[in-house]
């Protein structure tokens, strides 16, 4: 799945309140912080992921743990 449709699934499944947890993730896949899932996620996964990285502040923590979610080998 391009980089572009996984924002879009995920900017769906974000409140515009918080834009900065968005913003964040863009940012991260920019610099190589998240990859892409090597096969594609139900809208379940993806949710469960995102509101789990909607609990905290975005962070180099958070990030981290939502690639963990997105792609369970990057180790990240």
């Amino acid at each position: 799945m391009p980089i572009s449709a996984l924002l879009a699934r995920i900017r769906r499944l974000i409140p515009r309140r918080q834009d900065e947890h968005y913003e964040e993730i863009v940012r991260s896949f920019g610099v190589g912080a998240l990859r892409p899932p090597p096969t594609p996620m139900s809208d379940g996964e993806l949710a469960r992921a995102i509101a789990e990285f909607l609990k905290d502040s975005p962070s180099a923590t958070s990030v981290s743990s939502l690639g963990r979610r997105l792609d369970p080998s990057s180790g990240t």
